[in-house]
């Protein structure tokens, strides 16, 4: 009988457990990569002065007597001579981050300001580049008493507020995109991290149990040696197909099956060969089930349980009883075995403690495992699992 809590059950659901890239894709520290900003930024800019050019173009229309709105080309020409200073400033900021808050934003207002600030020289630049409003540098120098005036500060005040706040946008865009960047690939280390875990984990109780295999096994076959050396010899020839099979199984995660019943035969007759007026078994047939792939070495603990735990306490017979069957995408698997009446379950051991990470570990949220007695003679330990089609854990469809 499988050891457990004194309880007349120990029943648990089982529960949540928990490519190189190339330098030009490889993200930085601080988030997105130089190129990933260039587009991004790229795009950005592209629309603000299609749509500043449009809005001028627009307000002009309603206007014929003067300019009051720069014209197309040297719109598109500030924008132009703008597009570096946002390229850098933008990237500065992602540098300097907002951390911590008393330094860092300081210097982002003053980032976001120079560059606003030099929204207005730009178009006079690109007006003087354009001439189509007459403007030249020596007219430009003539009057730059003008640009200080109440009407050219206004001006130039209004166009400053207007390229911050078209500068604070695009920062924000481009950092909520780092930040999502940072999140993803932080998130895809968590989940590689965690896989590597789960596979070191999985690989740490495979090594756990199958020295505790080997043990009992050794200890079964030198009760044998003294008094019936020829039944000795016969189990040698048997532990050494079993211990073929457990370190072929110990190697991977999932094994058929019928491989994993195999096992579990010899293992029950290498102790029917000890214990042959007491210990009989049956296994079931499996038919279409042959298909199946189940953690390796899953049944085995269970297996060692029922017989260890069934022959202790009592002088008489017990039978082992290992059972798979199938309904509604779930694999059930059973093992019962008979017991004294009045034994008492004992501490939970290595067996059942193993059979439940190991199930966490595959299958979180999907299988359950318990073990109870179904009457006072009789314990059973069952697991339902989904339906594994292959090696590598994928599941059969509902």
């Amino acid at each position: 009988m499988p050891p457990g809590p004194s309880e007349q059950a120990i029943a648990a659901p089982i529960g949540m457990a928990a490519g190189r890239r190339t330098p030009a894709q490889a993200v930085t520290e601080r988030g997105l990569n130089m190129l990933s900003l260039l587009g991004v930024l790229s795009v950005y800019w592209c629309y603000v002065a299609l749509s500043n050019v449009l809005y001028a173009h627009s307000m002009q229309a309603t206007i014929e007597d003067h300019w009051a709105f720069a014209p197309p080309l040297p719109r598109l020409l500030q924008h132009a001579f703008l597009y570096p200073l946002l390229m850098g400033s933008v990237w500065i900021s992602l540098r300097v981050g907002w951390r911590p808050v008393w330094r860092a934003v300081p210097v982002q207002v003053l980032m976001g300001l120079g560059f606003a600030v030099l929204s207005r020289p730009a178009l006079i630049v690109g007006e003087i580049i354009d001439g189509s409003m007459g403007h030249t540098w020596a007219k430009v120098f003539a009057e730059r008493a003008s640009l200080i005036s109440g009407t050219g500060l206004a001006t130039w005040a209004a166009s400053t507020l207007s390229f911050l706040l078209t500068y604070g946008f695009g920062l924000a865009l481009v950092t909520g995109l780092s930040w999502y960047q940072r999140y993803r690939d932080s998130q895809e280390r968590f989940d590689a991290l965690e896989r590597s875990l789960s596979a070191t984990r999985l690989a740490a109780l495979r090594m756990q149990l199958s020295p505790h295999t080997l043990f009992n096994l050794l200890h079964t076959i030198r009760g044998q040696i003294a008094w019936d050396p020829s039944s000795a010899q016969t189990m040698v020839v048997q532990l050494g197909d079993v211990l073929r099979r457990l370190l072929a199984a110990g190697e991977r995660d999932f094994s058929r099956l019928a491989d994993e019943l195999e096992f579990v035969r010899l293992y029950l007759e290498l102790q029917r060969s000890r214990f042959s007026d007491r210990l009989s078994f049956h296994i079931s047939e499996l038919g279409e089930l042959n298909r199946l792939w189940v953690p390796s070495l899953i049944l085995q603990p269970l297996v060692e349980n029922a017989v260890a735990h069934g022959l202790s306490g009592h002088a008489g017979a017990v039978h082992v009883s290992v059972e798979a069957s199938s309904e509604n995408g779930t694999l059930k698997l059973a093992v019962t075995n008979t017991t004294a009446s009045d034994t008492v379950a004992g501490a939970q051991g290595i067996g059942l403690r193993n059979v439940r990470e190991r199930l966490v570990l595959h299958f979180p949220d999907s299988a359950t495992f318990r073990a109870s007695p179904a009457d006072a003679q009789t314990w059973v330990a069952e697991i339902q699992m989904p339906l594994v089609l292959d090696a590598r854990g994928n599941r059969s469809a509902p």
